[in-house]
């Protein structure tokens, strides 16, 4: 075969995958927004819609004090670096927000990624090697299994917030010298949270260490916000909070590591996404920061955001829907069929209501369900609005008879 005609054979079989992906109702489209994120926001066809599948749980990602803060920023310290953090790409607003995260999840200090994905990449590989054994919870996020997959540490998995299982895994590691429990703080598909304190007392019994990504909980888990560890009494016990700057907090990008001085600074030292990557834009930062003050001084988001989630939440069950139980705004209203949940999204986009179907690989095999996520932004005249809108969604597809 001749090297135009090999070429022309890969480039062919992608487009017959991205032929079956569309037959079988498994190809995920991407809604083009043309405004600022919030509760409504306006598609590139001109229609306004209730978005109702953002991470943006405080309503701050097109907020006027964050937009505010982000050109502050932006005006007092440029657009960008041009460097990594070690060369010549840290400024006093980096270093202010790693004290202002850190003392914010309760940690020492603090590191800065360009995303949560390079903070879980970069975690692993630094601290572990092949001595060591990472028990994971078997649904934790992609970029923690990846940053798993660099590190040479002996690798276990526990059945899903299974702590019997978590239990027969940490005493097949007692022969490693260092062991680490790795969990999600709360699992992003269900509104799962993690048992953090059944977790913790087993890290004790087993002389484990424990991490936790708390990206969908930061900023308000907890009575004042702080994560997982604040809503299960747990903190000041767990050792790694990895997270992200990209949903709660502001809803731009960036990430960090939360965790004692030593193994900060280690990061700062070895963890490659930290050294070879740009440092985090100015205007993140600086808005990041001005969020952070923000939530420390009020609770009032997060507690508008917990009074929308219990709304919503009963009146979706109500309507005779299948959700995933708990008290998280991501509220998965389950289909169980992948092609259904396609079509119901469209039909929801339709009718008005931005919301995403969601299927394997993304969740197992027959558990597709319309992941719906509630913000603080969100009224409760836009939260009727979506109700009636899926009651009549349902109706029509044949899933409610009333």
């Amino acid at each position: 075969m001749s090297a135009t005609a090999a070429k022309e054979n890969f480039y062919s079989e992608l487009g017959r995958n991205l032929a079956g992906l569309r037959e079988q109702g498994l190809y995920k489209p991407e809604r083009v927004i043309s405004s600022r994120q919030g509760a409504e926001v306006v598609c590139d066809d001109g229609r306004t819609l209730i978005n109702l599948c953002a991470n943006n749980y405080l309503g701050l990602s097109g907020d006027e004090e964050t937009v505010r803060a982000a050109i502050d920023a932006t005006e007092k310290y440029g657009y960008g670096l041009s460097s990594v953090r070690f060369i010549c790409g840290t400024q006093t607003v980096h270093k202010q927000l790693e004290r202002a995260l850190s003392d914010f999840v309760g940690m020492q200090d603090a590191i800065l990624y360009a995303a949560a994905f390079d903070a879980n990449g970069g975690l692993f590989e630094p601290l572990f090697d092949e001595n060591d054994a990472i028990i994971s919870d078997a649904l934790n996020h992609a970029s923690i299994i990846d940053g798993i997959r660099l590190c040479k540490a002996a690798r276990f998995r526990y059945e899903h917030n299974d702590m019997a299982d978590l239990e027969r895994q940490l005493q097949s590691a007692t022969d490693k010298r260092h062991k680490v429990i790795v969990t999600d703080g709360v699992f992003s598909m269900d509104g799962t949270i993690a048992q953090l304190g059944r977790i913790c007392d087993l890290a004790d019994r087993y002389g484990a260490l424990v991490m936790i990504d708390d990206s969908h909980a930061t900023g308000f888990m907890g009575k004042t916000g702080r994560g997982t560890h604040e809503h299960h009494g747990v903190m000041g016990r767990i050792d790694i909070i990895t997270g992200t700057l990209g949903k709660a907090l502001g809803g731009a990008m960036g990430g960090f590591t939360a965790a004692r001085r030593e193994m900060i600074d280690t990061l700062r030292q070895k963890s490659r996404p930290y050294l070879f990557s740009n440092s985090l834009a100015p205007s993140i930062a600086g808005a990041s920061l001005a969020v952070l003050e923000r939530l420390s001084a009020s609770t009032v988001l997060r507690d508008r955001l917990h009074d929308n989630t219990a709304y919503f939440r009963k009146a979706i069950a109500e309507l005779g829907f299948t959700i995933k139980p708990g008290t998280h705004p991501v509220v998965p209203v389950m289909l169980f069929d992948a092609p259904l949940a396609q079509k119901f999204a469209q039909r929801l986009y339709e009718l008005g209501v931005l919301a995403t179907g969601f299927f394997y690989p993304v969740v197992p095999m027959g558990q597709a369900r319309v992941r719906v996520q509630i913000s603080a932004a969100h009224t409760r005249a836009q939260l009727d609005q979506a109700l009636a809108t899926f009651a009549q969604v349902g109706r029509e597809l044949g899933l409610l008879t009333n």
